[in-house]
């Protein structure tokens, strides 16, 4: 039975030592939460650390504030699969915009596989940014908070991002992405601060979140496919984009989009699907956009195929990517312009299989209206305003 006892007893002492060895807290490494000192090389020494292993590791952030400059976490050499970066703090960009501000990046991580994220608060702090681009001044062009870049199964919890320079969350070339509970928040005249913008990437999963931006709440770029909105708070912002499109001749097209359980509150658009008027052999198909809420929503739905800022690169003004199978089901509310509904498709390449049911849409307790322009679908159920289509 001694024997037993210390045998039992060994084991879990090279079980514990094992489980503390594979905790890679940032602070014992020399990070400091003040706020002020550049903690970036720690946070780079605890990922290498975890990547030598080939057992399942944690990288803990514990409470405080730590500054970070451009931070990249490489994962084409890394042995591990399982890594999980736990943060009770708050990590924090430079306040001066120019240490930053043409990197691209905040923190980025590239070709990673198997990496989590719980909890936290990555701040951007944008706004010297902002305020530079505000006063007509040269300004840098901005970093995006947090990108992964060719990574697969990918989870991210519970974080918030705030202020950040320009986008907050790009997921790009990425398969199997799971994000819930994010919030994001920075005002709404904060610009180009989308909130999550997702391309090239399939199986992308986007949950029970939060987000109020000064440009697109999510906005979906080409190459995506298999992807699952639900049940998010948008607004102030854009809305929710798939697009801009069709801006390269030659583009992989999107199909296969769900967004549902949305409340949408003062923003610019609703759901809106957007194309540049350019030729492309890009394409939409199989979108569904389920139980919506507007609320004084200035463009409930829209599509718009003749994008061209400032009628510049736009040869003809048709734009080539081809838009069919779009249902829009169970979406009330109010609009804040009389065009509630707009479809406004490509001549060369007209909307079709457009498919709208139980729609009811009013502008300051009146009827709204819709406006169609090569546009073929049906409509079934209430539809208000009466269906164009």
């Amino acid at each position: 039975m001694k024997m037993l006892y210390s045998t039992l007893l060994f084991t879990f002492f090279c079980q514990s030592t094992i489980a503390t060895a594979l905790t890679y807290n940032v602070v014992n490494l020399g990070a400091k939460g003040d706020g002020k000192t550049d903690s970036t090389k720690y946070f780079l020494s605890a990922w290498a650390s975890a990547c030598a292993s080939t057992s399942p590791a944690t990288i803990y952030v514990p409470k405080g504030n730590y500054l970070l400059t451009k931070a990249d976490f490489h994962g084409e050499n890394c042995k591990n699969d399982a890594i999980a970066i736990r943060i009770d703090g708050t990590l924090m960009a430079p306040s001066d915009c120019d240490v930053i501000g043409n990197a691209g990046n905040w923190i980025k991580f590239e070709g990673v596989n198997g990496v989590s994220i719980y909890g936290g608060v990555l701040d951007g702090q944008g706004t010297s940014l902002w305020a530079c681009k505000a006063s007509s001044k040269t300004c840098p062009s901005g970093a995006t908070t947090l990108s992964f870049h060719n990574s697969k199964n990918i989870a991210i919890s519970r974080l918030t991002s705030s202020n950040s320079q320009m986008f907050h969350i790009i997921i790009n070339g990425c398969r199997n992405v799971k994000l819930q509970g994010m919030k994001i928040l920075a005002p709404g005249n904060s610009p180009n601060t989308d909130g999550i913008h997702i391309q090239l990437s399939s199986e992308v999963t986007v949950l029970n979140s939060r987000i109020a931006t000064g440009d697109d709440c999510i906005s979906i770029g080409p190459g995506t496919s298999n992807l699952w909105i639900e049940n998010i708070a948008c607004g102030p912002g854009h809305g929710i984009s798939i697009g801009s499109l069709g801006w390269k001749l030659q583009e992989p097209g999107l199909q296969n989009v769900t967004v549902k359980t949305v409340t949408f509150t003062d923003t610019t658009n609703g759901v809106r699907i957007k194309t540049w008027g350019r030729p492309s052999n890009g394409f939409v198909r199989g979108v569904v956009f389920q139980h919506l809420l507007m609320d004084n929503v200035q463009n409930p739905i829209i599509i718009d195929q003749n994008y061209c800022p400032n009628n510049k690169n736009c040869p003809g003004q048709n734009s080539g990517v081809k838009i069919s199978d779009v249902k829009y089901q169970d979406i009330h509310g109010t609009s804040g312009t009389k065009i509630a509904v707009k479809f406004d498709c490509s001549k060369k390449n007209p909307c079709s299989g457009i498919r709208l049911e139980e729609v009811n849409l009013s502008y300051k307790n009146q009827p709204a209206k819709a406006s169609c322009a090569n546009a073929g679908g049906t409509s079934t159920g209430v539809v208000k305003p009466s269906s164009c289509l």
